[in-house]
């Protein structure tokens, strides 16, 4: 007999998951390739928001305004196929199915895109690396987790700026009581921590030959991995399974 869902709650990753590009990249890819090309060159010996955060001091010095950055990340691939899912889910579920939005960005970003396509309302929360805009027009970024201040303490492999897996536990404590069915969209390594403390009837929408899908492969069983896990690779798919929450 199926399982009665009265609660459900869709997590989503945002880059390469919600939308088809990486957020960080792809600024500099549009509006300063050079800037691309050193990020590349150093992401070995820096923490990434840390070196995203000084990318966009460096592209402010050289003139770029936030007219430039806004107008980038609205031309971000955003399929209208994701765009269809998760519209069509929230009509069809409110209330009784909840959006959040667990990401390795940053605010500006994801608010300025979600906005761009009318999905500004979709997510109840958005947990994510903090930026905001200064008087001068600089984006200024920061780590969620300080590097100063107390550090997470995942055991799985999350990046230093967040742990995945501790944010969704704070999240469905803060939101309960508990959800009958929580699935998560996600593409990265960074998300193999949360769906670690998934149930048997939770479930993770995958996408194909990224590093979740090779963490899944390598360490799910070792892991104790429990959740459902379905594949997909293009956003055709995602609405598929969703029209069947």
């Amino acid at each position: 007999m199926a399982q009665t869902i009265n609660r459900q709650l869709v997590v989503f990753d945002f880059d390469w998951s919600l939308v088809d590009q990486d957020s960080d990249r792809w600024i500099f890819e549009v509006l300063a390739p050079h800037l691309r090309r050193k990020m590349k060159t150093l992401k070995e010996t820096w923490q990434w928001t840390d070196l995203v955060a000084q990318s966009l001091r460096e592209i402010h010095a050289e003139g770029r305004t936030r007219t430039d950055i806004e107008g980038a990340l609205e031309l971000l691939p955003f399929h209208p196929a994701m765009i269809r899912a998760v519209k069509k889910l929230k009509a069809r579920s409110s209330p009784s199915t909840m959006f959040f939005c667990l990401s390795n960005a940053n605010s500006v970003f994801i608010t300025t895109i979600l906005r761009s396509k009318g999905l500004q309302d979709l997510f109840e929360e958005i947990v994510t690396n903090p930026a905001e805009w200064d008087s001068t027009g600089l984006l200024k970024l920061r780590r969620r987790v300080d590097p100063n201040g107390t550090q997470h303490q995942c055991k799985v492999g999350c990046s230093p700026n967040m742990c995945k897996g501790e944010e969704l536990e704070a999240f469905l404590k803060r939101h309960g009581p508990e959800f009958d069915r929580v699935v998560y969209v996600g593409d990265g390594t960074n998300d193999f921590c949360p769906i670690l403390r998934f149930r048997k009837q939770d479930l993770c929408l995958c996408r194909s030959y990224r590093g979740l899908a090779r963490r899944i492969a390598s360490e799910g069983e070792a892991a104790g991995l429990q959740c459902q896990v379905k594949y997909w690779g293009g956003a055709w798919e995602v609405e598929e399974i969703f029209d069947q929450l």
